[in-house]
C-alpha cells in the first residue's frame, strides 16, 4: 500500500500501472464508509501477493487527484492498468464484491511469476531470463545481492524497473551496505553539515532515511532539516 499525493500521483499510480494494476482508494478521515472500506481493500489487495497494488489518496490533502477523477462523493475507488482507467466503483461495497473487483484485475500467473515465487537465486535468475524487468524477481534478487555486497549488479537490476518505495528502499540498502545503524541519528547529524555542498553526503543522508522508513519519527524530522539546509 502506498499513500499517494497530488505530487506523486503520476509516478506512483499512472507510471506504476504500466507494471502492475493499481487500485486507487480516494478517502477522507471524516468519511465513515471510507473507514469501513479501507481495511477491506487493504486486506483483499494484500492477498494478491503484489499482483495488484493499492494507492490511497486523502482527498482533503490532495484535491487535484479527486478533481482529475471527477469525484463528487467518497469512498471512490478506481483501477488503472497501463495508464488507463479500467474499472471503478463508488461507495463502501461488501468484501465479497471487493474481491470480485480486485480479482478481475489479477493477471494470469506466468512462468516467470512462478519462478519468482520460489525466491532462491537460481529461480530468480531464471525468472529474469524470461522477463528481464519482472518487478518481484528484480527486487528479490537485488536484495539477495545487496546482502552479500554485490552492489554493482544489484543497482543494475534495479535500473530495469520504475522507481517505487520498495525500489528506493532496496537501492538504499545496496548503497549503505546494511540496515540503518542503531546510531543513525548521530550519522545523520554529521551528514547534515555537509549535504548542501557534498553530493555523496546528500545521497547517504537520503539513503539512511529510506532505511529508517516512513514510520520512524526521525524520518520526518530529518527530511525537514534537509529541506531547510538545501533551500
Amino acid at each position: 500500500m502506498t499513500d499517494v499525493t497530488d505530487a506523486t500521483f503520476e509516478r506512483d499510480v499512472v507510471q506504476r500501472s504500466h507494471q502492475v494494476p493499481v487500485v486507487v482508494d480516494l478517502w477522507a478521515s471524516w468519511c465513515g464508509p471510507c473507514v469501513t472500506l479501507g481495511p477491506i481493500l487493504e486486506k483483499v489487495v494484500a492477498e494478491t501477493g503484489g499482483a495488484v497494488e493499492l494507492a490511497k489518496v486523502d482527498v482533503d490533502a490532495n484535491p487535484a487527484v479527486a478533481t482529475q477523477f471527477g469525484v463528487q462523493s467518497i469512498p471512490a475507488v478506481f483501477a488503472l492498468k497501463d495508464g488507463q482507467l479500467v474499472d471503478q466503483f463508488i461507495g463502501a461495497l461488501p468484501e465479497s464484491q471487493v474481491r470480485l473487483f480486485v480479482g478481475g484485475l489479477v493477471p494470469a500467473r506466468s512462468e516467470a511469476d512462478l519462478l519468482a515465487d520460489k525466491g532462491d537465486e537460481a529461480s530468480l535468475r531464471a525468472a529474469l531470463a524470461l522477463q528481464a524487468d519482472h518487478p518481484g524477481a528484480v527486487l528479490a534478487l537485488a536484495q539477495l545481492l545487496a546482502e552479500r555486497g554485490d552492489a554493482e549488479e544489484a543497482l543494475g537490476l534495479l535500473a530495469r524497473v520504475p522507481e517505487t518505495p520498495d525500489v528506493r528502499r532496496v537501492a538504499a540498502l545496496v548503497r549503505v551496505g546494511a540496515e540503518a545503524p542503531g546510531d543513525a541519528a548521530s550519522e545523520l547529524d554529521a551528514l547534515l553539515e555537509r549535504v548542501k555542498d557534498d553530493e555523496d553526503a546528500r545521497r547517504r543522508f537520503v539513503d539512511l532515511l529510506e532505511l529508517l522508513g516512513p514510520d520512524d519519527p526521525r524520518t520526518t524530522q530529518y527530511r525537514r532539516a534537509l529541506t531547510a539546509r538545501l533551500f
